[in-house]
C-alpha cells in the first residue's frame, strides 16, 4: 500500500505549530526546538493538510512504498450487472446528459457493505479524498477506494468504514480553520450530520453512470443552478411535489450529496464545501445534485417532458422583450 514520508525544511520552518495543529491524524509532535517530524507515520493518510497550512511551505508530504499493491488482489470479485441493466443506465446517462445540456457525467455512487464482495476494479495508485474520486468519475474513471485509499479521514468516518479522529469528532479542527466561531458551533455542526455505524461499510465506488458494474445507491450529478432547476422539476413533473433540501456548506460530498439521499430516499442539493472546492477544478459557478438511484426512471421521463417545451423555452428567455 502507499506509505507516505513527512519532510521538512528546517532552514524555512519557524516551528509554529500550525502544522501539528492541523493534522487531524495527529501524526506529527514537535521536537526539543519546535520543529515538527511524523511520530506516527503509520497513521498518515496523506491529506496534506499539514503542508498546506504551513505558512513557510517547509513541509512536504510525499508517498513511498508499493503504489499498486493491492491487498484485495486475491480476494473473489463480485459479479457485474446484467448487460441489460448496465444499457438501462447508458440510456439514462445519455437522455440525462442530452436533456440538461450537462458537461460532466453523472457519476454513480457505492457504498460497499462490510460482508459484500469488492467489485472487479482497480485501486488508485495514491490516496485521494472521496470528493477527488468524484470529480474524476464525472470525467470517465472508475474508481474503488477502500478506508486505507481514502485520504479525507472525515470521509471514512462519515460513510461508516472507521472510526472518527478526535479532531473531528469535537470540531476542533473546524475552529482552527475558521469555518465556525467556536468549539460549541463546531460541536453542533458535527452532531447534525448524519453517519454510517463505524466499520459497516469496507469501500466506496465511483464510476460514471454509464460504466458502473454495480448497481449503485445514489447518482450525483455535477451542473450549474439552473440545471438543477430542471433535475428538480423533472421530478415534479407528474406530483408537483416541493422538495425540502438540507445543506450547510459542510461535508458536501460525502453527506449531502451522497448520505442524505441514500438515508432518506431523497434527493438532496449541495453547494460544495471548503475541502471539496479546495482540493477539486469545481468551478465556482458549479452545484451538485445527490439522486437515489430509484429516482432515475422518474427523472429521465421528466426530463424528456420538460425538454418539449418549457426547457428551451426558457433558456429562449421568450418573456424578454427584443432589443431593437
Amino acid at each position: 500500500m502507499a506509505d507516505y514520508r513527512i519532510a521538512n525544511d528546517p532552514d524555512r520552518c519557524v516551528a509554529c505549530g500550525l502544522c501539528i495543529a492541523f493534522c487531524p491524524c495527529e501524526v506529527l509532535e514537535a521536537d526539543g526546538e519546535g520543529h515538527p517530524f511524523a511520530a506516527r507515520i503509520e497513521d498518515c493518510v496523506g491529506c496534506t493538510t499539514c503542508a498546506g497550512n504551513c505558512p513557510q511551505r517547509a513541509l512536504s508530504v510525499e508517498a513511498t512504498g508499493d503504489a499498486v499493491y493491492d491487498p484485495f488482489a486475491d480476494e473473489p470479485r463480485a459479479e457485474p450487472i446484467s448487460r441489460e441493466l448496465h444499457e438501462q443506465y447508458a440510456e439514462w446517462q445519455r437522455v440525462i446528459m442530452e436533456k440538461l445540456g450537462l458537461r460532466w457525467q453523472p457519476v454513480a455512487v457505492s457504498l460497499i457493505d462490510k460482508d459484500e464482495l469488492l467489485p472487479d476494479v482497480p485501486l488508485p495508485p495514491e490516496n485521494q479524498r472521496f470528493c477527488q474520486a468524484m470529480m474524476a468519475a464525472r470525467r470517465g474513471a472508475s474508481i474503488l477506494m477502500p478506508p486505507h485509499r481514502h485520504s479525507c479521514p472525515d470521509g471514512t468516518s462519515i460513510f461508516g468504514m472507521t472510526g472518527v479522529p478526535e479532531k473531528l469528532a469535537t470540531g476542533e479542527i473546524y475552529v482552527l480553520f475558521h469555518k465556525v466561531v467556536n468549539a460549541e458551533a463546531a460541536a453542533r455542526m458535527v452532531a447534525e450530520r448524519p453517519m454510517l455505524p463505524p466499520k459497516s461499510r469496507r469501500a466506496t465506488y465511483v464510476a460514471p453512470l454509464a460504466k458502473t458494474v454495480r448497481k449503485p445507491e445514489v447518482v450525483v450529478v455535477t451542473g450549474t443552478p439552473e440545471q438543477m432547476m430542471w433535475l428538480c422539476m423533472s421530478m415534479s413533473y407528474y406530483s408537483g411535489h416541493r422538495f425540502d433540501f438540507h445543506a450547510s456548506g459542510f461535508n458536501s460530498m460525502c453527506v449531502e450529496a451522497v448520505l442524505y439521499p441514500l438515508t432518506e430516499q431523497e434527493p438532496n442539493i449541495t453547494f460544495g464545501c471548503y475541502g471539496c472546492r479546495a482540493a477539486t477544478d469545481v468551478a465556482e459557478d458549479m452545484m451538485f445534485m445527490g439522486l437515489p438511484v430509484d429516482k432515475l426512471p422518474i427523472v429521465v421521463q421528466g426530463l424528456t417532458e420538460l425538454a418539449k417545451k418549457a426547457i428551451p423555452d426558457s433558456r429562449m428567455k421568450i418573456y424578454v422583450p427584443p432589443i431593437m
